[in-house]
This record gives structure tokens, C-alpha cells and sequence, in this order.
């Protein structure tokens, strides 16, 4: 909860991984608040009791919109997808508005990688921005793991995360009313 929040104002694409992290946590303790209060809020020692219980309701909140969402067993919330469709637009503000040469470069040098990942996702092919989170979160699912990552898939994942920062930043950008568009 504090982590989200100070996320998501500092970095968009990070607060989304974080988002996704937490929606797995959730589902791995079965949507139990009990459970999610054993194996996470407990670890937290040092929280004020105050501070305890806006984290307990904030797991609450989330389990209650994941069991009305229909995404308990997977998926996302509707508020991160939110985040996807919010960078998606500004994405599709960005590669109209000349002035973002620079963004648009960084777009088409990740382009080839991004095609890749949507060739391999079959019939339900995610958006473009999608393709890149799913990517970087899946290679985080694997680190934390204790997989392997093969060279090429990291050095796939260098170029979509410089891609995705460079979004995210003008992201932030954006929602501090920073960017002009042109009409």
C-alpha cells in the first residue's frame, strides 16, 4: 500500500509490475486476508499499529474488487489495466506529436521485440504496451524463481525496460502537465 502509492507517483511502470506482484501474492494466500496477514502484513514489525490496519484493509479492498472483477484465479484488476490503457493513449500522443522524435525512436528500436511477443501469445494477443509488462513480469517471475534467463532474453528485456522508462517518464511528465501536445 505505501509502496504502491509512492510508486506510482515516481514511476508508472514500476508501480504496474509492483500492482501484478501483488494480485499474484493475493491469489498464492487464496484470497484468505488471514493468511495474506500471516505471510505478508506480519512481516512488517515495525508498522504502527495504525499503519497495520490501513494495510489490512488495503489487501481487503483488493481481494473484494479481484472476487467482483472476476480475476481470483488470473488476470488483472481494472484499475491496472487503467494504468495500461492511460499509457497506451499517451503512447499513441507521443508517436502523433513530431515534437517526440526521441520517444518515437526508442519505440521503433523495441518494435521488432515487441512484434515477437505478440506473435507468440497466439489468438489473444495482447496491445503493444501489454506485451512489453508481460514480458518484463515474466522474467521477474523467473528471477524470483531462481531460473535461468537466457543472455538474448536479457538483453531483449535491457531495450524494453529502457523503452518503458522512457514512457513512464514522460508519463509522470504528463501527469504533472509538463508535455504539449500538438492540436
Amino acid at each position: 500500500m505505501i509502496t504502491a502509492s509512492q510508486k506510482k507517483k515516481e514511476n508508472i511502470a514500476e508501480y504496474l509490475l509492483y500492482m501484478w506482484h501483488i494480485e499474484d501474492l493475493i491469489r498464492a494466500n487464496g484470497l484468505d486476508i488471514d493468511l495474506i496477514r500471516k505471510n505478508i502484513i506480519d512481516k512488517y514489525s515495525d508498522l504502527s499499529p495504525e499503519r497495520r490496519h490501513e494495510m489490512e484493509e488495503w489487501y481487503e479492498s483488493l481481494i473484494d474488487m479481484m472476487r467482483r472483477e472476476g480475476v481470483a484465479s488470473g488476470g488483472h484488476l481494472q484499475l491496472n489495466k487503467n494504468v495500461i490503457l492511460s499509457l497506451a493513449d499517451l503512447h499513441n500522443r507521443l508517436m502523433a506529436d513530431p515534437r517526440y522524435a526521441a520517444y518515437s525512436n526508442q519505440y521503433y528500436a523495441t518494435l521488432p521485440l515487441i512484434v515477437e511477443l505478440r506473435a507468440r501469445a497466439g489468438e489473444n494477443k495482447p496491445g503493444e504496451i501489454e506485451a512489453c509488462f508481460n514480458a518484463l513480469y515474466g522474467i521477474m517471475l523467473l528471477r524470483m524463481q531462481g531460473k535461468q534467463v537466457s543472455e538474448e532474453t536479457l538483453k531483449a528485456a535491457a531495450q524494453i525496460s529502457k523503452y518503458l522508462a522512457t514512457l513512464a517518464a514522460l508519463y509522470k511528465k504528463d501527469d504533472n502537465n509538463e508535455l504539449e501536445f500538438s492540436e
